[in-house]
Order: structure tokens, then sequence, then C-alpha cells
């Protein structure tokens, strides 16, 4: 995958056109994040169209390598909520291991995110939280403005 592909998947998972992004998906695979693992479209449809009912969700790259069966890339990953999404809400959900968020809470997150492919499309994706140390002089995560 290119980076004028990636561009495209990246394009339609910030306009949440879900059916599009899981065009760049194999017929098997594995998303994992935060604790948790998505196998299945209707997981991955389930998922997004739940957390996007509580936050608007926006990737932005910073560093893109690919090679035929590989793409890692950094990204930060900016989370607004627009409705308070609660732990309560979370758990029920089955997404303890998630951070609440309230309406108007932005959160800006530096992410590792790799992705293995195979017949060019992606069969897995794993996403790392990077916390640098605070002397390491880059980004720490920030929420509504203040570094942490």
């Amino acid at each position: 995958m290119d980076r004028s592909a990636y561009d495209r998947y990246l394009a339609s998972f910030n306009a949440r056109d879900y059916h599009a992004v899981l065009d760049f998906y194999g017929e098997e695979f594995e998303i994992c994040f935060a604790g948790h693992a998505l196998r299945t479209r209707s997981e991955v449809l389930d998922f997004y169209r739940f957390l996007h009912g509580y936050l608007r969700e926006t990737i932005t790259v910073q560093r893109f390598v690919s090679r035929e069966d590989f793409v890692a890339l950094e990204a930060v990953v900016r989370i607004e909520g627009v409705r308070d999404l609660t732990a309560s809400t979370l758990e029920s959900a089955g997404l303890g291991k998630m951070f609440p968020l309230r309406a108007g809470q932005v959160i800006e997150i530096p992410q590792f995110i790799h992705y293995h492919l195979a017949g060019g499309k992606i069969v897995k994706a794993l996403c790392a939280v990077f916390e640098p140390p605070p002397a390491a002089g880059h980004a720490a995560v920030r929420i509504d403005g203040e570094e942490h």
C-alpha cells in the first residue's frame, strides 16, 4: 500500500465511510487497540457507529513508511467529545478499558499504527499509544490543550 492508497483509506475513515474503510481489509483480519480486538466487519461497524455517536475522531499522519506487506506510521489521533461518554456507558458496551470523555473535551494522542498486508489488503492493524518521557521534548497526550 503506497501513500496515495493510504490517504484514500484515511479519507474514508475521517469521513466515517465505514464500508469504504472495510474495502481495504482482507476477508479475515484483526484490529487491535486499547486492549480490544475487532475481527469481523459487523464488529467494526458496530464499534465505530457506537463510538462515533459520542465523539469525533480524526487521524493525522506525521510519518509514513510502507512496503508491499507492511505499513507503519506515526500519527496524532484527535478525539473530541460530542456527547458525554461515561465509564458506565463504556462498560455496558464491553469497552471498559477505554476512557470516558465529556462533551467538548478534546484529546490528542500520539500513536504508532502498524498494518500487516496480504494481497494488498490489511489483515492486521496494531495501534499503540506513544507516551514519551517528559524530558524527551516530544508532545505528550494533550487534553483540552494541556500536555499530560
